[in-house]
């Protein structure tokens, strides 16, 4: 067997091994990251790849279900009479970004799905516009690191619905 060139591949994050392991394809990618107030955002090359296709972990809760997690392009808007009708409850608010963490596990940019789901079973909601675009990219774990999948795959692994999330 051949031996891999030291760095010429990144470091697997937790999230792309559970994939490995669940045997779903991917592609590994990493976004340049800046500092806007006391997070940090993802800087996006719009030639390389359209912002409907990159997708958001956001995370809110209701008295209900506790947290629940919708997953959405990064360009749309979150409904969340939306998400909380689709999961159950009167009404879901966010998170605050103080208990992100706390909540989750990870910080702001670097939520998952994948991660979220194997640590803390919460229910996971992705916007319909996920199936109808086939792949989708979604954060691996760490912030400026990204995987690109299936949308149909991935919510199968997390335990997911498809679901209108969408502001309008």
């Amino acid at each position: 067997m051949a031996k891999k060139k030291k760095g010429s591949q990144l470091h697997k994050t937790l999230v792309e091994q559970i994939l490995d392991k669940a045997k779903i394809p991917y592609q590994q990618l990493t976004f340049a990251t800046h500092e806007e107030g006391d997070v940090a955002q993802v800087d996006i090359d719009e030639n390389q790849y359209d912002e409907h296709t990159i997708y958001k972990t956001l995370v809110a809760s209701g008295k209900t279900t506790g947290p629940v997690v919708g997953v959405l392009p990064i360009d749309t808007h979150l409904d969340l009479k939306k998400l909380a009708k689709a999961s159950g409850n009167k009404k879901v608010s966010m998170v605050p970004l103080k208990e992100l963490v706390k909540t989750t596990g990870y910080e702001h940019g670097a939520n998952t799905p994948v991660g979220i789901w194997e640590k803390l079973k919460y229910p996971i909601y992705f916007d319909n516009t996920a199936k109808e675009q086939g792949d989708i990219i979604v954060s691996s774990g760490q912030i400026g690191r990204s995987v690109k999948l299936n949308a149909e795959d991935v919510c199968k692994l997390v335990h997911g619905k498809f679901v209108d999330l969408l502001e309008q």
